[in-house]
């Protein structure tokens, strides 16, 4: 049986990871996006600044950034078979579907199986998304 290579995905528009781990790891058809929260794209020698102090500024982004991974390994939205969102504060719940539902709105599926949970993020951030994409 032939090893198939981990490959670690950093699109341009990202910063390195603060820790030993990757934005995402593809493995074979096997594509894990790490948790991304809604930093405006990389500039080089600056800190990660959120997209803005609301929640649809910050969700908007975090599609953006999750989006770049995807394309980066090779997938698309089509692809994704599970979404992890973890929100700060249970009251955006709601605001969170509508901007769901608009985003993916031009799908003709739903874009993938989703699990919300309520977490504590670093000052200021809102909202973190991880996914899940089996490709072929």
């Amino acid at each position: 049986m032939t090893k198939l290579e981990k490959v670690a995905l950093t699109p341009s528009t990202h910063t390195a990871p603060p820790a030993k781990f990757s934005h995402g790891v593809r493995k074979g058809n096997i594509l894990q996006v790490a948790g991304q929260v809604g930093f405006l794209p990389a500039v080089e020698g600056q800190a990660p600044t959120p997209a803005g102090p609301t929640l649809r500024e910050q969700t908007l982004q975090t599609f953006a950034n999750v989006k770049a991974i995807l394309e980066e390994g090779g997938a698309s939205w089509e692809d994704v078979m599970m979404m992890r969102v973890y929100l700060t504060d249970t009251d955006h719940f709601a605001e969170l579907n509508a901007l769901y539902n608009e985003y993916f709105g031009d799908l003709k599926e739903a874009p993938s199986a989703r699990t919300t949970v309520y977490v504590g993020l670093p000052a200021g951030l809102l909202i973190e998304i991880d996914a899940l994409a089996v490709l072929g």
